[in-house]
This record gives C-alpha cells, structure tokens and sequence, in this order.
C-alpha cells in the first residue's frame, strides 16, 4: 500500500503538491481551513455584478515552465491562452502616448536594436545597463544594483517589476528582480508572452485538480482548520494533528506537506523564520463589454491603476503595491480607476458601469532584501514534514509560478526520501 501524506492548505501549492504525490502512487489526505480550494487564486460568483470574478489578476507568462506543468498534468492546459507573438501593449495615461514592444522571440534580443520594437524613446545602449542586474548580490536593492531611472524604466522596467514584485521596484531585492528578468527576457521573448485564464482561475487550477484527486481516491476534508502540530523532537517526527474537529495520528510511514499562509505556518512549527511584511494587491472590475481590438493586457504608465485586463464582458483593472488604495472609499477609487480605462478602451469618462472592488491586503510577502532572507526552506528539522507556499525560498517573489515551483519540490522531496528508505 502506497503510504500517507496529509497535505494541510489547498491553495495552489496545496493542490499542486496533492496532484504530484497522488500521480506518483501516493496515497493523500488534502485538508483545508476554508469552505473552498484554491487560496488566493481561484474563482467566486460575485452577486453585485452577477458574474464569476477572479480573486485577483495573476500575471502569468508562457516561459513559466512550472505552470504550465502543473497545467498539462491536471488535464486544463487549454485553459490558458496566449497571443501568438511576444509582446506587451502599453498607454501612458499622462502623454496619452500608445506603444507595443514587441520582444524577439530567440534568446539573442535583436528587439532593442529596433526602433519600432524597443520602448520609445530609447536606444540599444540603454539596455546594456541591466547586465549587472544578472549578477546581483542577495541582501541588495534593485537601486543598489541597477540604475532606476530613464525612459526604459518609466515604460518599462517600473511597471514590470512592480506586477511581478508588488513593492516598490527601487527598494526591493536585486536578486528576486534579476530572477524575474532572466526567467522572462533572458530566456526568449517567446517565453514572455502573457498566459491568460480564460474561464477563470478556479477553472485553470482548481476545478480540475480536485476532480483528479477525488478520482484517484484522494481525502479532501473542506472546513478543517489545523489547530495544532503534535512534535516527537527524539525522533524529529511529527506524530499527529489536531485539527478542530478532532485529532489524526500519523503511522511510520506518513508524512506532512504544510503548505498554509506564512502567518499560520509560523503559529504551527516552532522556531520557523517566515516573512513579516506584506504587500497589497487591489483589483477593479467593470461591467462593461470591451471594445473590439483592445490590446489586453495592457500596462498603464502614470495611472492609478497598473494593467488592465478585458475578458468577455468585463474589463478588470489592478493595482500592486496597493495599500495607499485601501484607505481610499471604494466608489471614489472606482471612479479614478475607470478615468484609466475610459482612456484605454476610448468609453466615456462620466459614466461610471457596475463595478466591483476587491482588496487582498497581505496578497504577498513584501518582495525585499531583509524578507526574501526570512524565506525558509522546503525541509524542516522533522523528518516527515515538508513546507510548501510562495512565501518559501522559490528564488521567485510570491507568483503562480514560485508557489507552483514549492509543490514540485515538496513532493520530489517526499518521494525521494520514500525511496531511499525502501
């Protein structure tokens, strides 16, 4: 018999790690302290617009190689769409300027020695200035680094690295910017194309693995909060969970995947390192058909909000590193927002659509030289127990990919040592 590994959390990195063990042979128990799977990414019917809306607006690219994965393996890679050339649409708000960079799509970047491919208003020297960035120290800001000014870091870089970040880019850690950048333009601007959910998150990554896992015989327990971990420190095991509603006890050969939010991570295991500060992710949606020929996603330079995103009969705009946004009365901030979008897609200003606000203020951990070294790792002091989670030490800052990244490793980890004491 296969043996037993409780994963606790069904976010993405829960539902990733589940789906990896039980394709493996592996027997799973998934719990989860909500009444629902997916975290931070997953889908929910909104009453106020009468529509399915996504938690919030991932930026995902066709070069994130784990996503993709995890994508194909649960049987839903034709969930996500992709243009068929790489490049980005951009609008600044301010000039009421409208460009495309168009990336090359091999690895060598002939794009920045085209004037009609490259950021307006740049030359191909300015590009040369990153090179350092591909060699930053950790414990270093991206200024520390790199230079964080110019034309190519207004239209560009800034409103790149402040979706991918969700801090302010100057101040945040080097070294999570360099590995944003060389997963993206370093490998090829076919990997940098945009991968949009098209019927939603919860149909992209949840829906589907948990119809794998209960197909294949897995436990899902919804509504099952963790209180407590049960320690035996002579044998560096865990030895039983005690959830609210009662108390598991692990045999020999079971092992424990905790792949739960940072705060609750550090309630459970004691003496673990977990980042402190966090970041804002504030998303805005509108009741409104986009109009035929809308560039999505489309970045916005010098506006309230940061990328727009248009699906059918909706346009949904975000903004990162969005606590200022949270003190702002939601109509007054739907309201600035809209002014972004009404210039976007050419809709009257004045006429504010049915619009929903939705606020996740500790969306991420603060992408910043002193968190990214509070990261722990995969591997705890306890035999069986494994961490999972963006907020984990992925070399990513806290993405789609970097919590899909945790799961793959969580579980090679189980299942390599599964072997080993065979």
């Amino acid at each position: 018999m296969a043996r037993l590994v409780h994963v606790i959390g069904a976010g993405l990195a829960g539902l990733a790690t589940a789906v990896r063990l039980q394709r493996r042979g592996v027997q799973v128990a998934l719990y989860e302290a909500a009444g629902q799977a997916g975290g931070r990414c997953r889908s929910y019917y909104d009453t106020t617009l009468g529509a399915t809306l996504d938690c919030g607006n991932h930026l995902m690219l066709a070069g994130h190689a784990h996503t993709l994965a995890y994508a194909r393996m649960i049987g839903a890679a034709d969930e996500l769409l992709s243009p068929p050339d790489p490049g980005f649409a951009f609008m600044d708000l301010a000039a009421r300027a409208r460009w495309t960079v168009r990336f090359s799509r091999s690895r060598v970047p002939l794009w920045i020695a085209d004037a009609n491919a490259r950021v307006p208003g740049t030359k191909t020297a300015d590009y040369a200035g990153l090179l350092p960035l591909l060699f930053a120290k950790p414990g270093r800001t991206l200024a520390q680094t790199v230079r964080c000014d110019g034309t190519l870091w207004d239209r560009l870089l800034h409103p790149f690295f402040l979706a991918g970040l969700n801090v302010e880019p100057r101040v945040a850690s080097g070294e999570l910017a360099a590995n944003l950048l060389r997963e993206a333009l370093v490998t090829g601007g076919d990997a940098f194309r945009p991968l949009v959910a098209k019927s939603g998150l919860s149909s992209a990554f949840v829906d589907p693995a948990l119809r794998m896992l209960q197909h294949g015989g897995a436990t899902i327990r919804l509504g099952s909060r963790l209180a407590e971990i049960v320690y035996d420190d002579a044998a560096r095991r865990v030895v039983a969970l005690d959830f609210v509603g009662g108390r598991v006890t692990l045999g020999a050969g079971e092992s424990v995947v905790l792949a739960v939010p940072s705060e609750a991570a550090a309630a459970l295991v004691p003496a673990i390192q977990t980042p402190q500060r966090f970041t804002a992710i504030v998303s805005v949606h509108f009741d409104v058909e986009p109009p035929h020929g809308l560039a999505s996603p489309l970045v916005f330079v010098n506006g309230t909000a940061g990328w727009l995103f248009a699906t059918h009969g909706r346009l949904s705009a975000t903004i990162h590193d969005a606590h200022a946004a949270l003190d702002v009365p939601p109509e007054t901030l739907a309201r600035a927002v809209w002014a972004n979008v009404a210039a976007a897609a050419s809709l009257p200003a004045d006429r504010l659509p049915p619009w929903q606000v939705v606020a996740a203020p500790r969306a991420t951990f603060a992408a910043l030289p002193d968190e990214e070294l509070r990261r722990p790792a995969t591997r705890t002091r306890w035999n069986n127990l494994m961490l999972a989670g963006d907020w984990t030490a992925t070399g990513l800052p806290a993405t789609i990919e970097g919590a899909l990244r945790s799961a793959r490793k969580a579980a090679d980890l189980l299942l390599t040592e599964n072997m080993e004491h065979r």
